[in-house]
């Protein structure tokens, strides 16, 4: 993967860049980014909040009190509904870029299943890939 990498949504309305190496890659299975990606995970490439800089339109918001008790803000194409970032007030540094809306997400690579207690049963989950059945591992410090 070369920085910078380039992504948006499905109908062209959203793009954004990012300027920095990924902090981590995980799939993450809680409840909400299950109906919010509508699967059973979300593969989510965790950046530093400000090496990502939308360069055309504006996605649309949706915030909720995520189980943690931090506020979760999800944003996305409000013409085509495709999902692009997720945030935390708890960890307003980083964003999770989703890797779908990636213009090349074949480089993609989970380090990490965030949220296992949550993951459906018919979602056979890598035994290659580490698990955590809540919490996320901290991100790696940009620099």
């Amino acid at each position: 993967m070369e920085v910078p990498f380039t992504g948006g949504c499905a109908c062209g309305a959203i793009r954004y860049e990012c300027s920095a190496q990924p902090l981590r890659m995980v799939n993450c299975h809680c409840r909400d980014c299950q109906v919010a990606g509508g699967s059973a995970f979300s593969p989510t490439v965790v950046m530093a909040s400000d090496a990502v800089k939308i360069t055309k339109g504006q996605p649309a918001y949706f915030e909720k009190v995520a189980e943690s008790g931090n506020v979760a803000r999800r944003a996305f194409c409000r013409e085509c509904g495709t999902p692009l970032f997720a945030s935390s007030s708890g960890r307003a540094e980083f964003l999770g870029v989703r890797a779908a809306s990636l213009d090349d997400p074949g480089w993609f690579r989970p380090e990490a299943n965030v949220w296992a207690a949550s993951a459906q049963p018919w979602d056979h989950l890598d035994p290659g890939i580490p698990k955590f059945e809540r919490g996320r591992p901290r991100a790696k410090q940009a620099g």
